[in-house]
């Protein structure tokens, strides 16, 4: 699907270098990549801080009192993981979205034909006004000819001595 290769948001997208349009939407997808990269660190960092932290609290202890708040503080880490756990899935479907809607790779490639087939015609048109132009000149070259060789034009000249 995607030809750019695996990373999905934008890895190899810098292929065409240089600057213009392709280049600024190769920067953004490397900056989108390093975003999601944090998110990802980042969430995974919760879910382990998390589960160590609701596995620290969850020790039995006597008083009453005390494994309530041990059951508040395990339903709290037990929430959080599963938001961390929820942004994960998130990421994973916009990472999907991604790689199906922005193939940089397939966007490169028809660029580059269409770049192509441009150049084909801005050189097909210099030939045909090279050809034009030429084809001018050898007609008014012709007609200049046969304009000083004509018998009016000699006697429009007699006329402007008399």
């Amino acid at each position: 699907m995607n030809k750019g290769g695996g990373g999905g948001a934008g890895s190899g997208a810098v292929a065409g270098g240089g600057s213009g349009p392709t280049a600024a939407a190769a920067a953004a997808a490397a900056q989108k990549q390093k975003g999601l990269l944090q998110r990802v660190e980042t969430d995974i960092a919760n879910i382990v801080d998390n589960f160590t932290q609701l596995v620290n609290v969850s020790r039995v202890n006597e008083p009453a009192v005390r494994n309530s708040q041990e059951v508040f503080m395990m339903e709290m880490r037990a929430a959080r993981m599963v938001q961390a756990a929820d942004s994960l899935l998130k990421l994973v479907s916009e990472l999907k979205q991604t790689a199906i809607f922005s193939g940089f790779a397939s966007l490169n490639d028809h660029v580059d034909q269409k770049n192509a087939e441009f150049n084909h015609q801005t050189e097909s048109t210099d030939q045909m006004l090279a050809r034009i132009g030429d084809e001018a000149a050898a007609s008014l070259k012709l007609l200049e000819s046969h304009y000083y060789s004509s018998p009016q034009k000699n006697n429009a000249h007699l006329d402007t001595f008399f």
